[in-house]
């Protein structure tokens, strides 16, 4: 096989299974290649991926070590994403009865969904993340592609129990924006004790879903290793319950008579850098 070939080869397997440590004679038996060929094919994808902007390889030593692909999103890439998704946003034709946006089409479009999970994913890959849990519906989009990058399985957070996922745990939590009481539930089987995760939501005013969802994760003594959520509302100091937390916008104003959103980044390159 020519090195042009095999370079194609071992690239699309590493961006398929990111965070997998992949040893070098799984790749020299793959492609019937000499260790040494392969350890020159691994500089020359781990230099491409960095001047891209897209990752990086990590090299682990040892009997059982290898490399393994770390997706990270440079600067420049992800602040001229986030602008444009800021802009997009700022539509008037977004607001909706109530001072609410709609988001729904952003959360359809399979690129910008796997560009903002790839975002998360450059925050947290670095944080040993077992799962990714979300709460119904609107986060589960992002939660997948967030998933998809670190290689690890996603757990729904549901507001009532379907029958079709067996026993449950449930808890009742205060809504922080509204200061109703509402309930979440989470199957037994969808989570291991002592798992480590991080949480991703749609969306976040005071934080009380996202407290809820702590609550109950405590049910399982899972280790919650980050927070993210894709827009916040501008920062209330007395009502926000959750503080620790990444956010890739903030949505300061929604200025219904006048037609007027006003947005802005949000905590992301202070969180990452």
């Amino acid at each position: 096989m020519k090195r042009s070939d095999r370079l194609i080869g071992m690239t699309e397997y590493v961006l398929e299974h990111p965070m997998q440590l992949i040893s070098l004679p799984f790749f020299s038996e793959r492609y019937q290649a000499a260790k040494s060929s392969i350890s020159e094919d691994l500089t020359i994808m781990n230099n491409m991926l960095k001047e891209e902007g897209i990752g990086y390889l990590e090299s682990i030593a040892g009997a059982a070590g290898g490399v393994r692909y770390i997706p990270k999103y440079n600067d420049q890439h992800s602040l001229t994403f986030l602008e444009t998704l800021a802009n997009r946003l700022e539509d008037p034709t977004r607001i909706l009865p109530g001072g609410y946006l709609f988001m729904s089409d952003l959360l359809g479009e399979p690129k910008t969904v796997r560009n903002i999970g790839r975002l998360f994913a450059t925050a947290f890959s670095h944080l040993d993340i077992e799962a990714v849990v979300t709460v119904a519906t609107k986060g589960i989009p992002i939660a997948y592609a967030v998933a998809a990058f670190l290689n690890v399985p996603v757990i729904i957070v549901r507001r009532d129990p379907k029958i079709t996922e067996g026993s449950t745990v449930s808890i009742n939590y205060v809504s922080g924006s509204s200061r109703k009481i509402q309930t979440m539930v989470l199957t037994k089987r969808s989570l291991k004790n002592g798992t480590k995760v991080c949480i991703i939501d749609d969306f976040m005013k005071a934080g009380g879903t996202i407290d809820g969802m702590k609550s109950l994760l405590k049910e399982f003594n899972a280790e919650v290793k980050g927070i993210g959520v894709l827009a916040e509302a501008e920062d209330e100091e007395d009502e926000r319950v959750v503080t620790d937390y990444l956010s890739l916008l903030q949505i300061s104003n929604v200025d219904v008579k006048n037609a007027k959103i006003d947005v802005s980044l949000g905590n992301y390159f202070d969180y990452v850098n």
